[in-house]
């Protein structure tokens, strides 16, 4: 079973970080992949990007790449997503997500199983 918790969202002005967690309780970290998504008011869930459990490349959105990195600490089993340079389309419910797939570059969130509760960031111009 696997249980995940998001932490570090907030508010910022325009040209703001903000750097998000997600705590990964499961004994199969390194065999899945781990996954930041974005979801604004009357907007579908889109994804920003992904990380594979076991090592490898991580994967970006283009609207979020240049600015936004993820890394991970597999003995931690926690995922980051460092977010600079924001912007207020950046603005959204973020959720941190994992799948038993080992793609991570998939960003469809139906490819993952389980879901974090969320957490909000708001970028102000």
């Amino acid at each position: 079973q696997v249980h995940l918790v998001e932490s570090g969202g907030g508010s910022v002005q325009t040209g703001g970080s903000l750097r998000l967690s997600c705590v990964v309780s499961t004994i199969a970290y390194t065999r899945r992949c781990m996954g930041w998504f974005r979801q604004a008011p009357e907007k579908e869930r889109e994804g920003v990007a992904t990380i594979y459990g076991g090592g490898g490349t991580p994967y970006y959105s283009e609207s979020v790449k240049g600015r936004f990195t993820i890394s991970q600490d597999t003995t931690a089993k926690t995922v980051h997503l460092q977010m600079n340079s924001l912007k207020p389309e950046d603005t959204g419910m973020y959720y941190c997500a994992s799948s038993k797939g080992h793609s991570s570059g998939i960003l469809a969130p139906a490819y993952y199983d389980t879901w974090g509760q969320g957490t909000q960031v708001t970028v102000s111009s």
